[in-house]
Formats: C-alpha cells, sequence, structure tokens
C-alpha cells in the first residue's frame, strides 16, 4: 500500500468512531487502542478545516506517547490507506453537534 499524499491521523473515542464508521462512504485504514481510532487521512487535511473536540487531529501520523500500539482495525481493499477527510469530518461534526468550520457566520 502506498502513501502519495502523506499521512496525517484524526484520532476519536471508539464511541464515536463506532458511530463514524457506517456514516463514511469510503473507510481507509483505521487503527485502535483502548482510548482511540485512529483515521488515516492525506498530510494537510486539517487545512480550513478544525476538527472538533473530542477529535485530535496527528500531523505526519505520529501519535502521542502511548502505553499500547494502535491495531489495525480495518484495512481497505485499494491502494492507498485513506479516509476522504471531507466526509471524515462532516460525519465528526454532526456526531458531536458542530458546525462545520465553513458553515459558521463570519464575525465583522
Amino acid at each position: 500500500m502506498s502513501a502519495p499524499l502523506g499521512c496525517d491521523a484524526v484520532a476519536v473515542p471508539p464511541m464515536l468512531g463506532q458511530r463514524v464508521l457506517p456514516r463514511l462512504p469510503r473507510v481507509g485504514c483505521v487503527y485502535a487502542d483502548e482510548a482511540h481510532w485512529w483515521w488515516i487521512v492525506p498530510s494537510d487535511s486539517d487545512y480550513a478545516m478544525e476538527w472538533p473536540a473530542p477529535a485530535q487531529y496527528a500531523a505526519g501520523a505520529v501519535l502521542p506517547d502511548l502505553l499500547d500500539v494502535p491495531g489495525l482495525l480495518y484495512r481497505p481493499d485499494g491502494e492507498v490507506p485513506y479516509t476522504p477527510p471531507i466526509p471524515l469530518y462532516l460525519a465528526v461534526c454532526r456526531l458531536t453537534g458542530t458546525t462545520p468550520s465553513w458553515s459558521r457566520p463570519v464575525s465583522a
């Protein structure tokens, strides 16, 4: 499997991950440990998007110090490891009750 666009990761708690998964049209690699599900996305998938809490964005897919190494939960059939970031972002926003950053009113 190749990663031509580089890799970042988006972490969500497992209960949220279970609710996000069926809402996505396509899923890339997803890793899991006890505390998070880690979704592999192309590099710079945080550009112009403020990922809502409790999601955590990890540039370079560098994970914080973890006691357990995440295991592979889901592997796509395709050639690349990515989950499309915009559908993932929208699903996380919807499930957390957060308005996507590009839909928020502009203040003067």
